[in-house]
This record gives C-alpha cells, sequence and structure tokens, in this order.
C-alpha cells in the first residue's frame, strides 16, 4: 500500500520568528480528505561537546513551553542560507563560550515529524578552547558538565528529559567516536 499523501490546498496561518505555520488539506491514499496543521521550522544543530577528560557539556536554561529549567546539549536554529557546520561552530561559542578544534557531523533526524519539518544536524565536538560567550539578548544559561556514568541515570530519573539531548547522550553511549 501507497502511504503518501497528496497535498490539495495549504493555507499559512502564522509566519514567526522561529516558526511558521499552515493548515494543509490532504488526500489520504484511501480517497478521503483530513487536514495537517504543520509546524514549517528553518532546521537547526545540536552538539555532543567533548571535554578533554571525556565529559559531555550541557547547558541548563529556563524554557517557557514546558515552564521548567532544562539540561540540553548545547543547540541552535540554522539561519537563512546557512551551512549546519558553520551553525554548530557559531551556537557552540554562542550557548556555551567555547570553541571546538574538532566537529564531525553525526546524523540528522526528524525531531517531532507528525507535525513539523524540524530536521537537527547532529555534531559531535572536541578539542575545546574556551573563548567567551556570546549569548542572544533574551537567552539565560549555565554551563554544565555531566560523565558518561550519570547518562543513564540522568535519563531515566527525568533529570534529562529533552529529546534531542537524549538523542545525543545514548548515541555517545553507543560507541566510540574519533573527531
Amino acid at each position: 500500500m501507497d502511504f503518501k499523501e497528496e497535498r490539495i490546498d495549504s493555507e499559512d496561518i502564522y509566519q514567526g520568528k522561529i516558526v511558521n505555520l499552515r493548515i494543509d488539506q490532504v488526500k489520504l491514499p484511501n480517497g478521503r480528505v483530513s487536514t495537517r496543521e504543520v509546524v514549517e521550522h528553518s532546521g537547526g544543530v545540536s552538539i555532543l561537546a567533548l571535554t578533554e577528560k571525556k565529559e559531555i557539556l550541557l547547558v541548563e536554561q529556563y524554557r517557557t513551553p514546558v515552564e521548567e529549567t532544562l539540561l540540553e546539549l548545547p543547540a541552535g536554529k540554522l539561519e537563512p542560507g546557512e551551512n549546519p557546520l558553520d551553525c554548530a561552530r557559531r551556537e557552540l561559542i554562542e550557548e556555551t563560550g567555547f570553541k571546538a578544534a574538532r566537529i564531525k557531523h553525526l546524523y540528522s533526524f526528524y525531531t517531532t515529524p507528525g507535525f513539523s519539518d524540524e530536521l537537527l544536524y547532529l555534531y559531535l565536538a572536541s578539542e575545546l578552547e574556551e573563548v567567551g560567550t556570546d549569548f542572544d539578548e533574551d537567552e539565560i544559561i549555565k554551563n554544565h558538565l555531566i560523565s558518561p556514568g550519570e547518562i543513564m541515570d540522568s535519563i531515566l530519573s527525568g533529570r534529562i528529559k529533552d529529546a534531542k539531548t537524549i538523542v545525543g547522550l545514548l548515541t555517545y553511549l553507543r560507541g566510540d567516536f574519533n573527531v
């Protein structure tokens, strides 16, 4: 069976700084018509930054949508036309104050394909050098280090709840990486 849906109409609802929202009318493979709400996002990066001691650099910040302070991998949104590698380098400095001498793309993944087209590029960064932060004006962020031995307990206890961070940390636990 072909699962592809055919878009038959689309209406732009909202154009924002971070996301856009559209409503699509789609024809399903069985011939029925349905509605899809789609959040459009330019995509972003997430960085698994390793210290010399093989600790992982996380950032702690308040997230208004969930009304919680979360521990996350450094991450950020792609600017229009920006190369993901350049974005990863920029976001690592902006959010943590560290520059990576070595950085490597691991893989990419959709964050929430049930309603959004956001694609994240996961990078592994090492040989970190502190260069000072360059926070966006609306960011209040604190660095936090986690050892590999703390990862599973932090995830299973709910201390780490952010999906991109869980994806990156489990990837780190899975294997040995050469950056």
